[in-house]
């Protein structure tokens, strides 16, 4: 299998450093993260770099990043970082390749078109694989595979932050943010609290954080659950019996680590609401084969399910290929796996998972840093009922009172300003919100860069 691809020519590391709007990887002395082309890849006026960081040399958990930059007229562009849930999934396969990446990829599965609607067009991108075990992020030990939890995946990804920052310091003082959806709901505060924490005291921060944007984001277990299944019976898609009983059995359970009863009752809900994608109501199902899914199980993975609706399909048969592989320097340890999207072992076996994120939110909502959460109206695994529900727990002022907000003149969500957060909703999203309404999710992210509130009057948004 391939290991990384080396930059021959010493023309190129000028050639990035002038097209980055900076100092770029290639002229720091890595080049060999440089990707030069992806196989099927159109032409493009951005620089990506791809490759592993250690962050336990003895255990040898190796976490893989794609870098996809901002062209050089918005440079220099803040830096986000981009992380996809399960517990198990691969942010390459998801945010990267079906969302807010810069390409998608054909039914072929072996070609890749541009995302109009590409965040790298107002942020530098840097998509992570973690934990260890998930995409092409990899442990030599294999235990560490059946003992992943919060606290670790935390810690490893902070320890890549410190690395990563080290071989790409041209980034140390940019703008940095942080975001993600669905698992990521944890994943996200967790990683924040500790750049936030271990920031404190530092004349000038290592990492210059600014704040955090969550989307659909598994939040706190109890309300979670509330708002999924008065949500799902206000949606007619369950029974008031199944309602009672999903009540009475799963509401004091963990998401995680639910009880066999609780199961049961999921079984129960899962045979009334049928053939149809909870993370998108309204949008058809993959009626191609694919691999046998967890998302209909209680224990779920939090990001199956998708609009194409078949770009799981493509992304297996694309990141399989070994061209692909050898592009991306991926897969560089040789192992002949079979990469997919998610890790079943990984999300099977979850350690530690914290039942609410609230305190972390209060404790960086006080510090005064940025915070955003956003959520498509048309998901069903976590719903908008459930964000509002956490959203409300934690009793912060109103600054701006619901409002529609614009997009050429349609509404595209909804809005409500806290004191120290904003919420945005987006219409007709799913799970996956640059997914389904990818022009609404990229001004969202720009006035969550510009920390301005989404437009109130029905005029056309703005896209770099």
């Amino acid at each position: 299998m391939p290991s990384r691809l080396t930059v021959s020519s010493a023309l190129l590391g000028v050639f990035v450093a002038l097209t980055c709007g900076g100092m770029s990887a290639a002229a720091t002395g890595y080049a060999t993260d440089r990707i030069v082309r992806l196989p099927g890849q159109p032409a493009v006026d951005f620089a990506m770099y791809s490759g592993y960081v250690t962050v336990d040399e003895q255990a040898g958990r190796s976490l893989f990043f794609w870098l996809q930059e901002a062209p050089a007229k918005v440079q220099p562009a803040p830096l986000v970082l981009w992380l996809n849930g399960g517990p198990g999934c691969s942010s390459v396969a998801y945010g990267a390749s079906e969302e807010l990446g810069a390409f998608r990829i054909r039914p072929d599965g072996a070609t890749l078109f541009l995302n109009e609607y590409r965040w790298n067009k107002a942020a530098n991108i840097l998509f992570l694989d973690s934990p260890a075990g998930v995409g092409f992020s990899y442990a030599n030990t294999t235990s560490d595979l059946y003992t992943s939890g919060d606290n670790r995946t935390a810690h490893d990804s902070y320890a890549f932050l410190l690395k990563w920052f080290e071989r790409y310091p041209h980034y140390k003082y940019r703008d940095f943010y942080i975001a993600g959806e669905s698992y990521a709901g944890h994943y996200v505060p967790e990683l924040s609290q500790l750049v936030y924490q271990n920031n404190k005291g530092l004349k000038k921060p290592f990492i210059n954080f600014k704040g955090f944007m969550v989307g659909n984001a598994v939040t706190d277990d109890y309300l979670d659950q509330v708002g999924t299944f008065e949500s799902w019976w206000h949606h007619g898609l369950i029974s008031d019996d199944t309602y009672r009983l999903l009540e009475a059995t799963c509401v004091h359970d963990s998401i995680v680590h639910s009880s066999p009863p609780c199961d049961a009752a999921f079984d129960k809900a899962t045979a009334e609401q049928g053939d149809i994608d909870l993370y998108s109501l309204y949008t058809p199902t993959c009626n191609q084969t694919l691999p046998a899914k967890k998302n209909r199980t209680r224990k779920r993975h939090y990001m199956r399910g998708s609009y194409d609706p078949c770009t799981e399909r493509h992304s297996t048969l694309y990141y399989n290929r070994p061209g692909v592989q050898k592009a991306l320097h991926a897969n560089v340890t040789g192992i002949n796996y079979t990469w997919t999207t998610c890790s079943d072992t990984i999300n099977n076996n979850w350690g530690d998972a914290p039942r609410s994120m609230l305190p972390i939110y209060k404790e960086l909502i006080a510090a005064g840093l940025r915070i955003w959460v956003f959520s498509g109206d048309t998901d069903a695994v976590v719903p908008l009922t459930s964000t509002r529900y956490s959203i409300d727990a934690l009793g912060l002022p109103t600054m701006a009172s619901w409002y529609p907000w614009y997009d050429n003149k349609q509404v595209g969500g909804w809005s409500q300003v806290y004191k120290g957060l904003t919420l945005v909703t987006v219409r007709g999203a799913g799970h996956e919100v640059p997914l389904h309404r990818p022009r609404q999710a990229l001004i969202l992210f720009q006035h969550f860069l510009q920390g301005k509130s989404m437009p109130s009057a029905p005029k056309n948004g703005t896209i770099v």
